[in-house]
């Protein structure tokens, strides 16, 4: 790996030359006077106003000049990548975008993408910081990606692209707020949806249900508490969302075929 060079041109955002294969783009545009890798297209994480949602956009390599000159209030982060790179990720060379190019950006891609937005460290460790968080968005992008793990913004569906959006913030809340009280009321009047058009759209967009979405979020955190911590198996249970350790056994053993207790003692052993 190049030494990254790191620039604040004027415009308000900031650029960082990885290597002459991908640069980084920090801010909002329009991104003028920048080092972009020879045919580059771009990886877009957008949080702000023109992407009412957190987005992830793939724009190839005939869109990418428009992107540079035109920018967009609500872009967070850009990726400018050579095919190459993607050619060693995945073993073959990027393919050209699909028909759907726009995806929900799921909490694990929004972590990493708020982590680098929001960078306030400078210096040479800054520096490092920006490139490892650039190449770790690119590598977990990219698997999603080639697993086609990514829910499109706009499916083909009945719904419309502003009932996706609100059915993408219900994902969202769940994704932040799994161990609290939800409920399909709640989180539809929250999004404003009623209650069928969440249920069938949520369904149609995630494959499978609302109370489904929730309950895999609170035992995948609770299954990383078990190995992580040494909290009791009632605590834990209750800091992901259920009110008792009995409904919490219950569900977790649904899920992964083996009680709390169980599997703590059983991953710590192996």
């Amino acid at each position: 790996m190049d030494q990254p060079t790191v620039t604040t041109p004027h415009g308000g955002f900031q650029q960082i030359v990885v290597s002459h294969e991908m640069t980084i783009l920090r801010g909002r545009g329009p991104f003028t006077s920048v080092t972009a890798p020879e045919h580059a297209f771009a990886l877009i994480f957008g949080f702000g106003a023109l992407n009412s949602r957190a987005s992830l956009v793939l724009a190839g390599t005939d869109q990418v000049q428009a992107l540079l000159t035109r920018g967009d209030r609500g872009v967070g982060i850009v990726l400018l990548l050579a095919p190459s790179v993607v050619g060693r990720i995945a073993g073959r060379m990027v393919p050209e975008p699909a028909v759907h190019s726009a995806w929900h950006l799921p909490a694990e891609l929004r972590a990493i993408a708020l982590a680098l937005r929001d960078c306030e460290r400078t210096g040479e460790a800054g520096d490092i910081y920006l490139t490892a968080k650039g190449i770790e968005l690119l590598y977990e992008t990219w698997a999603l990606l080639d697993d086609d793990a990514l829910t499109p913004l706009a499916p083909e569906s009945g719904l419309s692209r502003a009932d996706s959006e609100r059915i993408v913030r219900v994902r969202e809340l769940i994704d932040e707020r799994w161990n609290e009280k939800l409920s399909l009321e709640g989180l539809a009047a929250m999004c404003g949806l009623n209650r069928e058009k969440l249920t069938r759209g949520f369904r149609e967009m995630f494959a499978c249900s609302v109370t489904e979405a929730i309950a895999e979020r609170r035992l995948s955190q609770a299954s990383r508490m078990l190995l992580t911590t040494d909290l009791p198996v009632s605590s834990i249970g209750y800091e992901n969302g259920y009110m008792n350790n009995a409904s919490f056994s219950r569900a977790f053993g649904r899920r992964f075929d083996v009680s709390p207790s169980d599997f703590r003692s059983r991953q710590l052993v192996a």
